[in-house]
């Protein structure tokens, strides 16, 4: 185990440090140059299309469709595996680590994220296909076979990075979408409500971490809940997102605002050592030297990607069961997720932790760790004699924020293995979710972090087929996105649609958007 967490450390080192990072805010940055920085130019646009039209029926209500569902609920699947354990522990490990100074670094990767996550969305939608069920399967794999793969030259690579696409994608559900998420669960559960006859019997030990009968039964629960809804398949995903996703990012909005206006007189002071600990890092944080500069740009953007995942391709096999017709349409709620998880909940997790006194922002001294930072900053107004309410309050978060992760990684982990399983896709896409099921005992029992590691590893390789994929079809990102403008908001009635590259969708699409007049 020791000898795999080194060679883990090295990769994981080189693909995020030397490649990753880079790579990722050069692409959002091209990203955004190309279209004319979209997300700044029509943001009146985007935001009217996505949350301005969330009391509109044909937005959220449910397609009755089995290939698809809604664009509400698509978003609300993509969130589900998005806002998850990074915005909480996530957020406290990039200020533990890289000081205040990496909130302004995951800040400025979400603002470029916006536009890769929306180019992401359109090749999605673009380059998506039937499955074997009927169902829309689209992602990084079909645009970098079929996009990347179509120029002169180029079917060989395309497949073979669709290909390792895939297969980390798999392997990271297991991980980052699974057992790492259980296993925050269950110790910030069992931890907060705690049950004495349950949690003094100890079933084995490692280190100085011991695993409980309590951890068992919560792991079994958490097995039974998932496998519910995970069988269901994206239908019984997609309704049980959104039921809990816009109630449990609500809730925990409203709880750090309380905490925010409470200590408002430190929001200045908050902000100042964002922007200033941005660019110079204070001797007191880290020691002598301080922080490496190279540490915030690292944490920051490593850890903003970690939350809103754009970049990786993930969320994209999601959005592309929506049953938008339109790619750009999409591709709007690409930029709102980023928006909604990275510049909403993320900040809010910053502010709360920077404002309430958890950490000395002036020598850069706590006594909390990145798992109970923000439960101490919660406890600081939401707590009654001995009873702390805001440990409560943020294991629950925790709970629903992870718990919804497990399941829209859930997904992404089917879509994976469906492309690379081929024809044999139905067997084994069911044999992949009894597996996924079955793995989450193995969170809830973990002591060590070796799968957390790994799979942020596996992050990371997904990644790079992903940008590279993004970048090779630029050119056709700007052509559909020039192709919505003039149709959608410049009103010109002669430009025909960009819908797909199959001629076949691209047609019965075409004239469903004629015959119904779909805006």
């Amino acid at each position: 185990m020791e000898r795999l967490a080194e060679v883990n450390d090295v990769v994981n080192s080189f693909v995020w440090t030397k490649v990753g990072v880079w790579l990722l805010i050069a692409t959002g940055l091209l990203m955004t140059v190309l279209t004319g920085f979209f997300q700044v130019t029509k943001i009146g646009h985007w935001m009217k299309k996505t949350v301005g039209s969330l009391f509109d029926k044909k937005v959220t209500g449910h397609t009755g469709e089995h290939a698809s569902i809604s664009q509400f609920q698509a978003l609300c699947t993509a969130l589900a595996a998005t806002v998850g354990v990074g915005n909480i522990a996530g957020v406290s490990a990039a200020i533990i680590t890289g000081g205040p100074g990496a909130v302004f670094w995951m800040w400025l990767a979400a603002f470029f994220g916006m536009m890769t996550n929306y180019s992401e969305n359109i090749l999605g939608i673009y380059f998506r296909r039937k499955n074997h069920h009927g169902e829309w399967s689209g992602g990084a794999m079909y645009y970098l076979e079929d996009g990347l793969g179509g120029y002169k030259g180029m079917k060989g690579v395309g497949k073979a990075l669709a290909v390792i696409f895939a297969i980390c994608a798999a392997l990271a559900s297991f991980g980052i979408g699974n057992m790492g998420q259980i296993n925050k669960i269950v110790i910030n559960f069992t931890s907060a409500f705690d049950i004495k006859p349950l949690s003094d019997v100890v079933l084995y030990s490692s280190g100085d971490k011991d695993v409980t009968l309590y951890m068992l039964i919560v792991g079994i629960i958490l097995m039974i809940l998932v496998g519910i809804v995970v069988i269901g398949g994206l239908q019984r995903i997609a309704v049980v997102a959104e039921t809990i996703i816009p109630f449990m990012v609500g809730m925990y909005v409203i709880g750090s605002l309380i905490i925010i206006f409470t200590h408002i007189s430190h929001v200045g002071t908050a902000f100042g050592h964002i922007f200033s600990m941005a660019f110079t890092p204070k001797a007191a944080w880290g020691g002598a030297t301080g922080v490496a500069f190279s540490t915030i740009i690292t944490q920051g953007c490593k850890r903003g990607v970690f939350s809103n995942e754009a970049g990786l391709g993930s969320s994209v096999m999601v959005h592309s069961n929506s049953n938008v017709k339109e790619p750009v349409k999409q591709g709007l709620w690409g930029i709102f997720e980023v928006f909604a998880d990275t510049i909403i909940v993320c900040t809010m997790t910053a502010l709360v932790i920077l404002t309430s006194g958890v950490i000395d922002l002036d020598k850069g001294v706590t006594e909390y760790d990145d798992a109970t930072l923000v439960a101490e900053a919660f406890n600081t107004i939401f707590k009654i004699g001995n009873i702390e309410y805001g440990r409560y309050f943020i294991a629950i978060a925790i709970l629903l924020f992870a718990f919804t992760t497990v399941l829209g990684w859930s997904h992404y982990g089917t879509k994976a293995v469906e492309y690379l399983a081929g024809k044999s896709a139905p067997v084994v896409t069911k044999v992949y979710k009894v597996i996924f099921v079955l793995m989450i005992l193995s969170g809830a029992l973990m002591t060590s972090s070796i799968a957390w590691d790994i799979s942020d590893t596996f992050n990371g390789l997904m990644m790079i087929p992903n940008l590279i994929g993004v970048v090779a079809m630029s050119p056709l990102v700007m052509k559909l996105t020039r192709n919505y403008v003039q149709r959608r908001i410049k009103g010109e009635k002669d430009v025909k649609p960009m819908l797909s590259y199959d001629p076949k969708i691209q047609e019965e699409n075409a004239k469903i958007i004629e015959e119904t007049g779909e805006d």
